[in-house]
């Protein structure tokens, strides 16, 4: 049977100028969304403190460093308050 009817459009192919959502072109979409990823990073990285060490030797500096804190704390306790230390001068006993 042969159909007077015009052939059915083919639709448009998808570009980056192609209003996706919201009236926002598929370039912008993209944009939006990989800037919410990257905030995302950012703000983990920032509160987990998730460094790459970039050689061993760097590993090893920041290793000695966390010791030596450590080490520096746990003398700094054992000091005793200042004004037990030290007698001040025409001070009330």
């Amino acid at each position: 049977q042969a159909t007077t009817e015009p052939p059915k459009k083919k639709p448009d192919p998808v570009t980056s100028e192609t209003v996706v959502i919201w009236g926002l072109r598929l370039w912008q979409v993209i944009g939006i969304f990989a800037i919410f990823v990257l905030a995302v990073i950012i703000t983990l990285c920032c509160i987990f403190k998730c460094r790459i060490p970039r050689t061993k030797k760097e590993i090893e500096a920041r290793y000695a460093q966390r010791q030596a804190a450590k080490t520096y704390a746990d003398k700094l306790e054992t000091v005793p308050p200042l004004n037990e230390l030290t007698e001040i001068p025409g001070g009330i006993s």
